[in-house]
């Protein structure tokens, strides 16, 4: 296939919230501007009127349409209906390119991908675990998930990570790639690396994204109160987002008596979140390369998070604003430096040059495309 025909690329992946969502909208509105068609499959079971509105912000870059499946996040018998479903669905959009996201997404592109390979249908079949997988800890339900892995590895023509800390977890849980795989930076947009203007009266800290342990929600309420404790103040805090442990940290507020001073809010568009306080904390037990430190990065606004999956890449493995994950009182000591500190922003500041070359979504576009066309051009 000649580089300069259209490709048509059909990404798949199951829950439309978070990353995996922002990346390829991304990658879906940089492939459609270099004159190629894309297609998402997705679930129908996730996603709220947030969501709902990000999916009307794409409709007009999706020239293959839409397919929303009832994909459940377990494995089970569900799962043959909806692999049969995505099955017709995908072959009637004729791809070049199946591109999985996360397990579920990536199990479906790699099946069906394969499927219409032994019908001689010629498409590229490409993985990106996007953490997914590879957080699981090894024991009885981890080594079946890795063999599961390996042995879907087989029906891949490549995998993509998107930071060097996602492939070196793969080659240690998984296994050194078999198939060809490149790390390709997540990436986002110039009109995000306009300067941010923060509200009139900004709360000291801020936790945005979803509710739950694994992204250290927790964490950050003790950590606020650590941080009151050293500075000897009163401070102020905002938590950002949804999801299924809301309550859980509202009740853990009330007992620390923090109830009032951290104040919860519905998720909303994340410059808008970033406008309502000072610092930005990501107190993650586990991540790939979250894209809200790139975007609170490149939007000027001061970040400390934990030292987990690519955020170093991201930051500078030295930076003064990473933190062990788990150690809320490391954490808290951290956000309190972080107000004392006159010299804090400058110094826990990345090197902006090297950031906004490394983590742009013109780059991010350009190197997936080529991958597609090296995988193409081998099929022939």
């Amino acid at each position: 296939m000649d580089k300069n025909t259209p490709l048509r690329i059909v990404h798949c992946f199951r829950s439309p919230v978070g990353g995996i969502f922002r990346h390829v909208r991304d990658l879906a509105m940089e492939h459609c501007r270099a004159g190629h068609k894309v297609g998402i499959v997705c679930d129908n079971i996730t996603g709220t009127s947030f969501e709902d509105k990000l999916f009307d912000d794409i409709r007009p870059y999706l020239e293959l349409g839409l397919i929303r499946l009832p994909i459940d996040r377990s494995v089970g018998l569900s799962d043959i209906p909806v692999l049969k479903d995505s099955y017709y669905g995908i072959k009637s959009l004729q791809p070049d390119v199946l591109h999985g996201h996360g397990a579920k997404g990536g199990a479906i592109a790699r099946l069906v991908g394969s499927l219409l390979r032994v019908n001689r249908y010629r498409v590229a079949r490409l993985y990106s675990p996007h953490g997914g997988s590879l957080h699981f800890a090894p024991g009885l339900k981890g080594h079946a998930v890795f063999a599961l892995e390996r042995t879907l590895e087989r029906m891949s023509d490549a995998t993509v990570f998107v930071c060097d800390f996602e492939r070196n977890a793969y080659v240690k849980k998984i296994g050194e790639p078999r198939k060809r795989n490149r790390v390709i930076y997540n990436g986002i947009g110039d009109a995000e690396f306009e300067p941010l203007t923060l509200s009139d009266a900004p709360a000291d800290f801020q936790y945005v994204g979803m509710l739950r342990d694994l992204k250290g929600a927790d964490i950050f309420v003790r950590a606020f109160g650590e941080a009151e404790r050293i500075v000897g103040r009163p401070l102020s805090a905002l938590m950002i987002g949804d999801g299924p442990d809301q309550q859980k940290y509202a009740n853990m507020m009330v007992e620390l008596g923090l109830g009032r001073r951290i104040k919860m809010l519905p998720s909303m568009p994340q410059r808008d979140a970033f406008a309502l306080a000072r610092t930005l904390v990501v107190p993650s037990r586990a991540e790939a390369m979250p894209y809200i430190v790139l975007e609170a990065v490149a939007a000027g606004k001061s970040v400390i998070a934990s030292r987990v999956g690519g955020i170093p890449e991201a930051l500078g493995r030295d930076n003064i604003a990473l933190v062990e994950a788990g150690d809320w009182k490391a954490l808290g000591r951290t956000m309190a430096k972080s107000l004392t500190d006159s010299n804090w922003c400058s110094l826990s500041r990345p090197d902006m040059g090297y950031f906004s070359e490394t983590f742009s979504s013109h780059t991010m576009g350009r190197h997936m495309l080529e991958l597609y066309q090296s995988i193409l051009a081998d099929l022939r």
